[in-house]
């Protein structure tokens, strides 16, 4: 019998034939199923041809993509096979970082959406604070190399060639630093002096308070933003609003508590959304905890974001007093436990939502594979189990966008092949793939190398959450520290692999 071909990601239904065969798969007779699952098709390599049936037009561009990877491995004489595929999840989506320090040329843009297009994701977003061109705001992105009106309406257009949704991304609540550290927006910042953590570290403000002049300033952001984009499925972020009642909102949350608070200024961002035929997402950390209050925003044109971006890890592994930094960042143990930690409050209420682990490259340098990989799983184990109609992969480029883009492809392929198809690509053998269809590298190292220093985070004997030590060595690391103790062998290991793999890079 037949070698089966190197497939990404792997089908859901493969039954090998005996033998090769010539035919043409120019020839291809191709035919509408309706009864197919939404995104499905059907391939046969017979000894009288090729057939391809198939449920709507993505299913056919994947049909025809797998053909094209056969044929590709096989030459002149492909193999006879029959394949059954459709996705798990409707939406499969990546989310990349353009706001911290990294903003892509459409070169590296166009080079992603190809990407994108042979992993089998359907969904783009570009995270954005400050780094688009607005017309009355130059003071914020001067600096930035931000997008531009025209950059954005060429990257829909790429996008919509391959089947691809870009959706827009604007932060609308947290994380409105590079916004508020200038004089003309300081009046809307719940701080505007900055704040202080529990434990004593300043912070500059980060959040709009919330109120009527900051929602007005929020819309007059979409206006200009929304017109770049075909679609009307935009994210307006709303994550890590830390600093909430800390400031000119304290008295309203002492009064009603900050979820309602919250809650209130993230429906008044929903509904001027709404009434522009918006569906609108956005991420649910902060009422993962509150059922009570997620039942109350509309179904209908609404989305929360469940994200995580640790493997699941027993809170016993962790020393209390670490545990306790990481509660006033929302960071509890049952948060520890993955995404079943995440998703409850949505599930249960009916709210439609999906699951958003991350390739772990942020803090990092060389990513944090295996955090990754288990991360990736996990999501779509309790993704699937409870309901989620997306999967997205996020990117974030967190103290300035150290890590480049090779460190994210090898989670980034892994994670798409779990969205496509948790039953089939969940022992997937990672170098090969990436060596093969990432890279094209006959000489099978660039995949081995990147799983190596994808795994050096974890031998230097420190723990650092939500990134590397060995980033934090540079002192570009995360907020929340390491803990553990550095052993002289484990960094020697590093420094040897390090070695190891600038030789085989350079093979």
């Amino acid at each position: 019998m037949s070698e089966p071909p190197l497939l990404l990601p792997a089908p859901r239904e493969l039954a090998l034939g005996g033998e090769r065969v010539a035919v043409d798969p120019a020839a291809a007779r191709v035919r509408h199923d309706a009864g197919l699952p939404v995104q499905g098709y059907r391939l046969e390599i017979a000894t009288d041809g090729v057939r391809i049936e198939h449920a709507d037009p993505a299913g056919l561009r994947y049909a025809q993509a797998t053909l094209a990877q056969i044929v590709d491995q096989s030459g002149a004489r492909l193999p006879t096979l029959r394949i059954r595929d459709w996705p798990d999840f409707p939406v499969r989506g990546y989310m990349l970082d353009v706001s911290r320090d990294r903003v892509p040329t459409r070169e590296t843009l166009e080079r992603m959406v190809g990407l994108l297009d042979l992993l089998r994701l359907n969904h783009l977003e570009l995270y954005t604070e400050h780094t688009f061109a607005y017309r009355d705001h130059e003071r914020v992105w001067r600096d930035a190399s931000p997008l531009t009106s025209d950059d954005l309406r060429w990257l829909d257009e790429r996008c919509r060639e391959r089947g691809i949704e870009l959706s827009a991304n604007q932060q609308s609540f947290g994380h409105m630093e590079r916004w508020l550290a200038h004089e003309p927006y300081r009046h809307l910042a719940e701080t505007p002096d900055g704040w202080q953590t529990d434990d004593g570290r300043r912070m500059p403000p980060g959040v709009l308070t919330p109120g009527a002049e900051s929602l007005d300033f929020v819309a007059s952001l979409w206006r200009e933003v929304l017109p770049n984009f075909t679609s009307r499925r935009v994210n307006v972020g709303c994550d890590e609003t830390w600093e909430l009642g800390r400031g000119r909102s304290r008295a309203a949350v002492e009064a009603r508590g900050r979820a309602r608070v919250y809650l209130e200024f993230l429906v008044g961002i929903l509904e001027m959304l709404h009434a522009q035929g918006c569906e609108v997402l956005f991420w649910g950390d902060i009422l993962r905890s509150h059922g009570e209050l997620v039942s109350e925003l509309p179904r209908d044109g609404t989305v929360a974001l469940a994200w995580h971006y640790e493997a699941p890890v027993e809170p016993d592994a962790i020393p209390p007093a670490f545990l306790e930094r990481l509660a006033e960042f929302g960071v509890t143990p049952r948060v520890l436990a993955g995404f079943a930690g995440q998703v409850g409050a949505f599930a249960e209420s009916g709210l439609p939502f999906w699951v958003c682990p991350g390739t772990s490259g942020w803090n990092s340098l060389l990513g944090r594979l295996p955090n990754a990989l288990g991360n990736l799983s996990d999501a779509a184990n309790v993704g699937l189990e409870r309901g989620a109609s997306g999967f997205m992969i996020t990117d974030w480029g967190d103290n300035g966008h150290l890590q480049p883009l090779s460190v994210s492809l090898p989670p980034l392929a892994f994670g798409a092949a779990q969205a496509w198809c948790r039953a089939t690509n969940q022992a997937l053998e990672l170098a090969p793939l990436v060596d093969h269809f990432l890279f094209g590298d006959a000489a099978s190292e660039l995949g081995a190398a990147l799983e190596a220093l994808g795994s050096l985070y974890a031998r230097t004997g420190l723990l650092t959450p939500n990134g590397s030590p060995l980033q934090s060595a540079l002192g570009a690391g995360g907020r929340l520290g390491s803990f553990g103790e550095a052993s002289e062998a484990g960094v020697g290991e590093v420094l040897a692999t390090l070695d190891d793999a600038e030789r085989a890079i350079a093979r």
